[in-house]
């Protein structure tokens, strides 16, 4: 059984984006097969974009590649994705408000494994100057991811 986890940040063009590509990692690397990611986003402004520069080149920087086109989120992701994660409550709220009555998605903070309550937010480092809140969202998805992973597909 194929299970499907969708990241979702507000323009998916830097959190959630670091976050497909990193839980496609982990998910290689600990060799767990018929899982299947993606990302989108809550708003429709990059829609055929790929990722921020600075989101590309923080996962370079890790041995990462990122070639995602952004998308928005559409009603049928609620059908047929397993799990569907926010990075922050405004994500979370939005994906509340948008999903249908008969949504089978599990809709989930990423934050919510693995990090430190205090921690939990995973800020979007868009408006920030440099590249150091992309790598701060990658570092929380390394561990999110790892967590979750853990908790939830390795069975």
């Amino acid at each position: 059984m194929v299970r499907k986890v969708l990241m979702i940040c507000l323009g998916n063009i830097c959190r959630s984006p670091i976050a497909e590509v990193v839980m496609v990692d982990t998910l290689e690397k600990a060799n767990v097969k018929d899982v299947e990611v993606d990302s989108a986003a809550i708003g429709g402004w990059h829609v055929g974009n790929r990722a921020d520069p600075r989101a590309i080149s923080t996962l370079q920087k890790h041995g990462l590649k990122c070639t995602h086109i952004v998308r928005q989120i559409r009603k049928q992701d609620f059908s047929e994705f397993d799990y569907i994660f926010g990075m922050d409550e405004d994500n979370m709220s939005e994906l509340r408000r948008l999903a249908p009555k008969d949504s089978k998605a599990e809709l989930l903070m990423l934050g919510d494994f693995g990090l430190e309550k205090k921690n939990r937010i995973i800020e979007d480092p868009y408006y920030e100057r440099g590249a150091e809140g992309f790598e701060t969202a990658y570092q929380q998805c390394v561990v999110a991811c790892a967590a979750f992973m853990k908790e939830r597909l390795q069975k």
